[in-house]
């Protein structure tokens, strides 16, 4: 994104890999469902490849982030969430808001039957009362449950508050300048949540990507193809004429020859 840096101070502390004694693994598995496990990717890729030039935005996925040193229980681990200002490498095991000088500041959590209702009430107070978080969205993807799609933000004076929606299943991201908007996505069988640019243009993934170019791909193939048989009719084409014309000279000799027998045989009968 053009001029991302104008939106972010960098961190104050320094990128930190590991520190020893804060686990950085629980062993509970990423998503929940198939369609937790499409709209994280999904998501994550897209910001990913949104952010991949610019080598201070980082990006955390289901990493454990502490957020009080000396303290393993101040930990969270929220679906995705995005530090403006933090160096992108190296990768991190955990994230540690002392250590790095910066705190997320936009966190995704994607609604299960296990976490739904922390989701919902005290992780808002975590993420954004507790850790200072700017930004915090919640989003239903399992087309089986209710469509939920929540954000809240941290006012300059500390108050939390919900925000609104101006368009239906939008939410737009102050601190990412992005717009949030979920769909349908019928053969994905998933309500899918995923980020525009503030004039409404979508930002695709890797695998739209792909699509893209193997569809650009096969229409190239099928117009060279097009050409090529094209080419093929008209080299045909010129070969009939020139096989014709041959024929015609052929036919025309033919008759010159006959003719001047003709002529010779009637110069005999003359004598």
């Amino acid at each position: 994104m053009d001029n991302i840096n104008e939106f972010y101070t960098k961190a104050t502390g320094q990128p930190t890999v590991y520190i020893e004694g804060y686990p950085f693994a629980d062993g509970e598995p990423m998503a929940e469902t198939i369609s937790h496990a499409i709209q994280i990717n999904s998501l994550f890729d897209q910001l990913y490849r949104l952010y991949h030039s610019d080598p201070y935005i980082l990006l955390g996925l289901d990493n454990f982030i502490y957020y009080s040193e000396g303290d393993r229980k101040k930990c969270v681990a929220p679906d995705i969430f995005v530090v403006l200002g933090a160096k992108r490498t190296p990768p991190r095991r955990s994230f540690y808001t002392w250590a790095e000088g910066a705190t997320p500041d936009t966190i995704f959590e994607f609604l299960s039957d296990s976490t739904k209702n922390d989701d919902r009430d005290r992780k808002v107070q975590i993420y954004l009362g507790e850790m200072g978080a700017k930004e915090y969205f919640i989003h239903q993807p399992d087309m089986e449950r209710p469509a939920e799609f929540r954000g809240w933000y941290r006012d300059t004076s500390g108050e939390i508050i919900e925000m609104t929606q101006d368009t239906p299943r939008t939410l737009f991201s102050e601190k990412l300048n992005l717009l949030f908007k979920w769909n349908v996505e019928v053969d994905l069988e998933v309500r899918l949540l995923r980020p525009y640019l503030p004039d409404g243009t979508p930002m695709t993934t890797s695998i739209e990507i792909q699509e893209l170019y193997e569809e650009e791909k096969r229409l190239r193939e099928e117009d060279q193809q097009q050409r090529d048989e094209a080419q093929q009719q008209r080299d045909e084409a010129q070969q009939q004429r020139r096989i014709a014309e041959v024929k015609v000279e052929e036919q025309a000799e033919k008759i010159r020859e006959q003719a001047v027998e003709l002529e010779k045989l009637r110069q005999q009968l003359g004598k």
